[in-house]
C-alpha cells in the first residue's frame, strides 16, 4: 500500500499499516517527515479536552511519538493561550528524527523529495501513482492508497468529489510562523495575554505597524530564550472571474509565501519595539512553508457536521475522539472560538475517511470529510494522528482481505485499534 504525505496523519498511517504487516511505501514532497508538525508548528493540540477537568482522549501511536520525544527531553505540556486545552510543545528538529525512527522501525519504506504528479486508474480503482523524482518520473503501484497530503491531492487527481475551501464558506486564513531567540522569558511573563493583545492593537492603530491580526500569540519552546509565534494572517482564497482559487493554486500559494514573510517582519518589529522581553531578540527561523488550515475537504461516506460536533455526537463507527473547540481563523482581526459542552467529545466516524464511491483509497488528516465548522474543531494534529492510525490499520486489513475499505467490518477495525491503545469511546 502507499501513503501520500508524511504529516501527523500520514506518518501515523504508514506506521500503523506497516505494523499490521502490510508492505508500505510513504511518499513525501519535503526532505523530511512531519509535514505541518515539523515544517510549520511546534505544538500538538487535541490530546486533552479543554475546560475545568482535562481528560486525555488520544492514545496509540500518538503516545509513542511523545515517548520518543521525551527520550530527547524535547517536549513539555503547556496550556493553550486561548483555553483550547493542554498542548504538547516539542522541538521540531527532534520530531523529524522521531517520525523517521518510528516509521523505519515499523518496516515502512520512505521516499522523500518526491512529488505525486498523477494517478493511474484501472476502471474505478486506483492502480498507481506517477511520482516526480530526481531521476525523472516513476510509477508506484499498490492495492490500497491513503491520501494524507492535506490538500486531498490524490482524491483530486483521481476524480473523486471534494469541497474546495472558499467556494461555499470563507476558508480559514494562512499563517507564516516564525521563531525568535534571545528572548528574556522572565520579562515577557510580566505582561498578560490581554496586555499583550492591547499592545498589538495600539501598535496597529498608531499607523506605524501593519498588523492585520490583533490577537496573535507567542509561547516558550524547549530551547531557552526561544519563542514560537502564530501571529500573521493572510487571505486563503480569492474569487477570480467567478472561479474560487486557494492555496492549491500554485501562483496564489507562491504569492502568499512571499507576502507572509514580509508580514512577519512587521510582527517581529512590533515585538522588538513594543513587548517586554524582546528588546534584544532576533529572528531565528521562518516556518519552512506557510501554514495552511484548509484547501480541499473530501465528500466522504459520511460528512461530519457542525451540529455533530457541538452536540458531542457519538457514532457506531467512530475510530477516535475530539474535544477541541471550533477554532476559526477567519479573515479579520480576531479568531472565532466555540466550545463543546464541558468535558465532552465528538466521535470521529470511520466513514469520514472514505471518499464517496471510491474502491481502494482512504484519507486522513485535514482533508477528511467535514463541513467548514466541524473541520475547524477536528483538524488538530492529535486528531490527525487518530485518523492516520485508523486509516493505516483499515487499509492494511482491506488489502489483506482484498476488499474495499467501506466493506471492512468496523468491529474488526475497532478491535485492532483498541489493541494498539487507541481511545475510541469517551473515558
Amino acid at each position: 500500500m502507499i501513503v501520500v504525505g508524511s504529516g501527523s496523519a500520514g506518518s501515523t498511517a504508514a506506521i500503523a499499516a506497516a505494523r499490521q504487516g502490510a508492505k508500505t511505501l510513504l511518499i513525501e514532497k519535503l526532505p523530511f517527515q512531519g509535514g505541518i508538525s515539523t515544517a510549520v508548528l511546534d505544538t500538538f493540540y487535541g490530546y486533552y479536552t479543554p475546560g475545568k477537568s482535562s481528560k486525555k482522549i488520544v492514545g496509540g501511536i500518538a503516545d509513542d511519538v511523545v515517548k520518543e520525544l521525551q527520550k530527547f527531553n524535547a517536549c513539555f505540556e503547556r496550556p493553550n493561550t486561548f483555553g483550547a486545552g493542554t498542548g504538547i510543545t516539542y522541538h521540531a528538529e527532534y520530531l523529524k528524527i522521531v517520525w523517521e525512527t518510528l516509521t523505519v522501525k515499523a518496516g515502512c519504506d520512505i521516499l522523500l523529495n518526491a512529488w505525486v504528479q498523477d494517478v493511474v486508474k484501472s476502471g474505478d480503482r486506483i492502480q498507481g501513482l506517477i511520482v516526480a523524482t530526481k531521476i525523472g518520473l516513476a510509477l508506484y503501484e499498490a492495492k490500497q492508497f491513503i491520501d494524507a497530503s492535506g490538500d486531498a491531492d490524490i482524491v483530486y487527481m483521481a476524480g473523486y468529489d471534494f469541497e474546495l475551501a472558499g467556494e461555499l464558506e470563507p476558508a480559514q486564513t494562512l499563517t507564516t510562523t516564525f521563531k525568535m531567540v534571545n528572548v528574556d522569558a522572565g520579562k515577557r511573563k510580566t505582561i498578560s495575554k490581554d496586555q499583550f493583545h492591547k499592545l498589538m492593537k495600539e501598535a496597529a492603530e498608531s499607523g506605524q505597524y501593519s498588523l492585520p491580526r490583533k490577537e496573535g500569540s507567542d509561547h516558550i519552546t524547549p530551547v531557552d530564550g526561544m519563542t514560537a509565534t502564530i501571529m500573521t494572517r493572510l487571505k486563503s482564497f480569492a474569487n477570480c472571474d467567478g472561479t474560487t482559487i486557494n492555496a492549491t493554486n500554485p501562483e496564489f500559494l507562491s504569492d502568499a509565501e512571499i507576502k507572509g514573510r514580509v508580514q512577519a517582519l512587521e510582527y517581529i518589529r512590533f515585538l522588538k519595539e513594543c513587548v517586554p522581553g524582546y528588546e534584544r531578540a532576533e529572528l531565528s527561523t521562518f516556518g519552512v512553508q506557510i501554514g495552511i488550515r484548509e484547501t480541499r475537504r473530501v465528500y466522504g461516506e459520511y460528512r461530519l457536521s457542525e451540529s455533530d460536533v457541538f452536540s458531542a455526537k457519538q457514532f457506531d463507527d467512530q475510530i477516535g475522539l475530539c474535544g477541541a473547540p471550533m477554532e476559526d481563523h477567519h479573515d479579520g482581526e480576531d479568531t472565532k472560538w466555540k466550545y463543546l459542552p464541558e468535558g465532552k467529545t465528538v466521535g470521529i466516524p470511520y466513514r469520514t475517511l472514505i471518499p464517496a464511491n471510491s474502491k481502494n483509497i482512504l484519507v486522513a488528516g485535514r482533508c477528511f470529510s467535514a463541513s467548514h465548522v466541524a473541520h475547524s474543531s477536528v483538524r488538530s494534529m492529535a486528531q490527525c494522528m487518530v485518523m492516520g492510525e485508523a486509516a493505516g490499520v483499515a487499509a492494511a486489513l482491506s488489502a489483506k482481505k482484498s476488499i474495499a475499505p467501506i466493506e471492512l467490518d468496523i468491529n474488526l477495525l475497532k478491535q485492532h485499534l483498541l489493541q494498539q491503545g487507541v481511545i475510541i469511546n469517551e473515558p
